[in-house]
């Protein structure tokens, strides 16, 4: 099949543009083959609309904690345990999403887009297929949920709700990975971008109204946040389905392709497997961190939850130019290209420790006043402030490690991040914080310290692995 996209020159100028019209082209979106204009360019259309969406998802994170955080640390330790099991779902849906990502991005490099969008509704029915069994769960056991990770009696008693809806609502968050990975992998990171700003838009307004009872609205309390949240990604998702079958600038799912493909399914599942396993990995060390930080107290655990809110927030930036590594790599590999891919996760890299270095002097010089925004408690500042700082020591190498990271799962070989992360975060990172916090009484500062090791570490080994070049030769 050829492809239905202009020849590079039709509509991609020859000359460079002024900076106003190329922002202007990343926020739009543009037809660009970003296999064969400039190099710089291409991570400028992707990087752009990649940071500008991952921002808006932070902010909400941000906002979200800000206003549950005026119901005291119980509410904001029933977040924090809640986001440990959605951490399990944020695994699967991001595991599927890279997997999406390297396959679509691939078929596009190979001049493919109707067989990208067969892909594009194969990946849609599992991901609706992945979220059937945890609603079920979350729907019938959140108490014991909440209480196997150790919540006090306000988040039994009073907080469940929120687990429930948060659980039995996942399919939005699957679809909202998922589907944005098909639009990131064709290149259309404009789309996935509006996307998150409608359904995230909408998080920040309805939160506090929901939470607090504003005008008309019922008083739900930590209930209406998540509410608010179900609502904003549940219109983010109407909103994906109908620009896809509208069509992109560079994918369109048409009715006719709307079927059951097996070999196309289990290409995605099986590019998965390693992306899944890989946020399992890091995301059930977390929760073990979080049942550490339980058993210390729900000032810990509070403390910790928003330090975590504002680290998403801050490295939101890194993430995008991060992403936009993972489409160029896809789609260059594609495209014969490796060189090209590898010198774009180069680039990148230098822009991500950047900005890091930055993010980290702030972190450095000025936890408490950060995380007192959010909270008034003096426990929870210092925890919180405690970790900001312990943190801005390894963000250097940790905008290396996130970058090196989607290089690998991009190229699709989503196998060796994984092993690497069993390694550093399994078998160092969980014993180290236990030791640390519980057994040489160090209590959560022993946490902070043992993720900083094990961070610290993991960043400089999969840059390394990245550099001997192997991924070049990963077939998706």
């Amino acid at each position: 099949m050829q492809s239905t996209q202009p020849p590079v020159g039709t509509s991609e100028p020859a000359v460079p543009q002024p900076l106003w019209r190329e922002l202007r082209d990343a926020i739009r979106g543009t037809n660009a083959d970003y296999t064969r204009i400039p190099l710089r360019r291409a991570v400028f259309l992707l990087a752009v609309p990649m940071v500008l969406e991952l921002v808006l998802e932070s902010t909400f994170a941000v906002v979200d904690i800000f206003f549950v955080a005026k119901l005291g640390p119980s509410a904001v330790a029933t977040v924090g345990l809640t986001e440990s099991y959605l951490f399990l779902l944020y695994s699967v849906a991001m595991g599927l999403a890279m997997a999406v990502t390297a396959v679509i991005a691939r078929r596009i490099g190979e001049g493919k887009p109707e067989e990208a969008a067969v892909t594009a509704v194969q990946a849609i029915i599992v991901a609706l297929l992945a979220s059937v069994l945890p609603a079920i769960i979350g729907i019938l056991y959140a108490q014991g949920l909440l209480r196997l990770m150790g919540a006090d009696a306000w988040a039994i008693e009073h907080g469940y709700r929120y687990t429930q809806w948060m659980l039995g609502g996942n399919a939005v968050i699957m679809l909202l990975f998922v589907i944005n990975a098909i639009f990131r992998g064709a290149g259309d990171a404009a789309i996935a971008m509006r996307v998150l700003w409608l359904s995230n838009g909408l998080n920040i307004l309805l939160c506090p109204l929901l939470i607090f009872g504003v005008g008309p609205f019922p008083q739900l309390g930590i209930e209406g946040a998540a509410i608010a949240t179900c609502i904003g990604r549940g219109t983010g998702v109407l909103y994906q389905l109908w620009t896809l079958f509208r069509g992109g600038q560079h994918i369109r799912v048409l009715g006719s392709q709307i079927a059951w493909h097996g070999a196309m399914l289990w290409n995605i599942v099986r590019t998965s497997l390693g992306g899944v396993g890989q946020m399992l990995v890091a995301m059930t060390s977390w929760i073990f961190l979080m049942r550490i930080l339980a058993s210390i107290g729900s000032e810990a655990v509070a403390g910790a939850t928003i330090a975590i809110r504002i680290m998403m927030f801050t490295m939101m930036p890194a993430w995008g130019m991060s992403n936009a590594a993972a489409t160029l790599v896809g789609q260059n590999l594609g495209a014969q290209q490796p060189e090209r891919a590898e010198a774009s996760v180069w680039q990148i890299g230098k822009y991500n420790m950047a900005y890091l270095v930055a993010i980290a002097v702030l972190f450095f010089l000025f936890p408490q006043a950060i995380v007192g925004f959010f909270s008034a408690d003096p426990q929870v500042v210092a925890v919180g402030a405690e970790w900001l700082r312990i943190l801005s020591y390894s963000l250097f190498v940790y905008g290396w490690w996130m970058v090196s990271v989607q290089a690998f799962n991009g190229a699709g070989d989503t196998a060796t991040p994984t092993w690497i992360n069993v390694v550093f975060f399994w078998l160092i990172q969980i014993p180290l914080a236990w030791y640390l916090a519980l057994h040489l009484g160090l209590q959560e500062t022993g946490v902070f310290w043992a993720v900083f090791a094990s961070e610290t570490s993991v960043g400089l080994f999969t840059l390394w692995l990245f550099s001997r070049g192997k991924w070049k030769a990963a077939q998706v």
